[in-house]
């Protein structure tokens, strides 16, 4: 087991930021960490890498209690915060020189900045300066000295932010990539990002976990009450001849020859569809039935808790 949470609660003053929190992730799991702003989850990222202490409750690292060997446990974490501090002055491949330096790594050094660079794409800016670069590039950079020393745990605070699509999708490959050998906890606002690459899904609320499920589990957290359909006909049509199919509740134009159509019916309607357009010598374009995704599931429990 990579990470156990056991009843963590934190404090600042009189505020609670985090309460009685609890959960565990196993190497090989890349978990998203979601929850709205000032929910608790930088705080519990904190206590996880050792930076700040929780007020009762035990964080263990691949068994090492992060307060009684906050150097062990850093040693096999690698960490992106939010901010991504960085030295501006500093050009990249010295960074990561720098950066390495304090593993005292055991590994080749030399070969492990190459080998980092390579994977996250910074070859061709690596004798540039920091502060020279976009803050894509500097991200990169911020994620290549999380992995220098080859951490067994990744905790990534909003991991791709600042980069364009194309950057997206090749660290995204890589999170992905890398959270096969290693246990990854990804906390981002980007739903379509845990969509793509997280298996598992915690939402903290008012610093209490209020979902903690595989990624395809927890889409039934909210009930479909009504079935919503998109569909494109090959010519126009009046509202009044949709609402003659069965079971349709509504009707609603999109556009000059699409149609959303809703039903409360527990029955799907979609042969009911198919079969008014074979009836009226109707040709159907496209026909879609919008389903559950993750940014409903997530509006709907931290609305709920509230």
């Amino acid at each position: 087991m990579s990470i156990v949470a056991q009843g963590v609660t934190k404090f600042y003053g009189e505020q609670k930021a985090l309460d009685n929190v609890s959960f565990e992730i196993k190497t090989g799991e890349i978990v998203g960490f979601l929850g709205p702003n000032g929910a608790g989850k930088s705080t519990m990222m904190k206590i996880i890498t050792g930076f700040i202490p929780p007020s009762s409750g035990n964080v263990f690292v691949n068994g090492i209690e992060t307060g009684e060997g906050s150097v062990e446990v850093k040693k096999r974490i690698g960490y992106l915060p939010e901010n991504n501090p960085l030295y501006p002055e500093m050009y990249v491949r010295e960074y990561l020189q720098f950066a390495a330096s304090l593993f005292k790594l055991k590994i080749p050094v030399r070969q492990q900045i190459d080998k980092i660079i390579e994977v996250t794409g910074l070859a061709p800016e690596q004798k540039k300066k920091i502060g020279s670069l976009s803050k894509g590039f500097r991200q990169r950079v911020g994620l290549a000295q999380a992995l220098i020393h080859n951490p067994d745990v990744l905790i990534l605070d909003e991991a791709t932010t600042g980069l364009d699509p194309n950057q997206i999708i090749e660290i995204r490959n890589l999170i992905r990539d890398t959270g096969k050998e290693k246990t990854v906890l990804l906390s981002t606002h980007i739903m379509q990002e845990v969509e793509a690459i997280c298996n598992r899904i915690l939402i903290i609320d008012k610093g209490i976990i209020i979902a903690d499920e595989a990624k395809n589990d927890i889409y039934s957290k909210i009930r479909q009450t009504k079935q919503v359909i998109l569909v494109e006909f090959d010519r126009e049509l009046d509202e009044s001849s949709l609402n003659t199919i069965p079971s349709v509740d509504l009707v609603k134009k999109v556009k000059t020859n699409s149609w959303i159509i809703e039903s409360s019916a527990d029955i799907d309607i979609r042969p009911a569809i198919f079969s008014f357009a074979v009836k009226n010598n109707i040709t159907v374009l496209s026909l879609q039935k919008k389903e559950n995704n993750l940014e409903e599931v997530f509006k709907h429990l931290t609305t709920e808790s509230h």
